[in-house]
């Protein structure tokens, strides 16, 4: 009965996860890139600038549904880079653990953007409204 009642919005439910996650990932690099919201601005052509103009960027064109896969997976790269750099750092011990290492955040964006990059951006997307006046489906 459940899936009865969910299953017709899941769509709608995508676009806004889609949305709700580029907002926050841009929200990040923004944070980084200006020092809004506490954070702290790291030196210009450092790698954490470069993440921090990928997260704004790639964030935003997400939410926006723009050249979604693409960007998506250069945001799930990012990620992955980020996860192991900076959270796991290649510790076989305790901070293996994403509770640990404080890497649970870096780790499901990794895997949210992947699985964007390959489900396409669905509904409420700029790609899906330049794909439906082509006549093809936004989900590839």
């Amino acid at each position: 009965m459940l899936q009865r009642v969910l299953r017709p919005r899941a769509e709608v439910v995508f676009a806004a996860l889609r949305i709700v996650a580029g907002t926050m990932f841009a929200l990040h690099g923004a944070q980084k890139l200006f020092g809004v919201l506490g954070g702290t601005v790291p030196a210009p052509g450092t790698q954490l600038w470069f993440g921090a103009i990928i997260e704004l960027t790639a964030g935003s064109a997400i939410a926006l549904g723009i050249a979604t896969p693409w960007m998506a997976f250069l945001a799930s790269g990012t990620m992955a880079v980020a996860y192991v750099q900076f959270h796991w750092k290649l510790d076989f011990g305790a901070g293996f653990f994403p509770p640990v290492n404080k890497g649970e955040l870096a780790l499901i964006y990794c895997l949210f953007f992947l699985y964007l990059a390959c489900r396409g951006p669905g509904p409420a997307s700029w790609d899906g409204a330049r794909l439906a006046r082509r006549g093809t489906s936004a989900k590839g």
